[in-house]
């Protein structure tokens, strides 16, 4: 995929399953957290708030990925992300499986709490 310009055309450039599965991620996220901005990051879709990047998603040829851009978020919510693959910045999910739309708020607010705090 050539380098998007903005998230719809990163979202017009994947398949529609996958697509669908972002689209639902999207949605959550927004519902977490609507004074939040959208844009490309990492050449891929991904929210900003407080003037830092927030979260981001992507699709790739067999999963779409969740980045929570923080691996003490992914640590906090190791229990509820049982039966998903997590790395140490990424959980990857299908649109047979999705994350829950309250785990997907549940994170995206601990994150927007990190970057609400102030940097040591």
């Amino acid at each position: 995929m050539a380098k998007p310009a903005s998230v719809e055309e990163y979202l017009a450039g994947v398949p529609a399953e996958p697509r669908a599965a972002l689209e639902e991620l999207r949605r959550a996220i927004r519902a977490a957290v609507p004074e939040a901005t959208e844009g490309i990051a990492w050449q891929m879709p991904a929210f900003r708030a407080h003037g830092r990047w927030l979260v981001g998603y992507a699709a790739f040829r067999d999963h779409c990925s969740f980045f929570p851009m923080s691996a003490a978020v992914i640590e906090d919510c190791a229990a509820d992300l049982a039966g998903f693959t997590t790395t140490k910045g990424t959980v990857h999910f299908t649109r047979e499986k999705p994350l829950p739309a309250a785990l997907v708020h549940r994170m995206v607010r601990a994150r927007l709490s990190e970057v609400t705090q102030p940097r040591r």
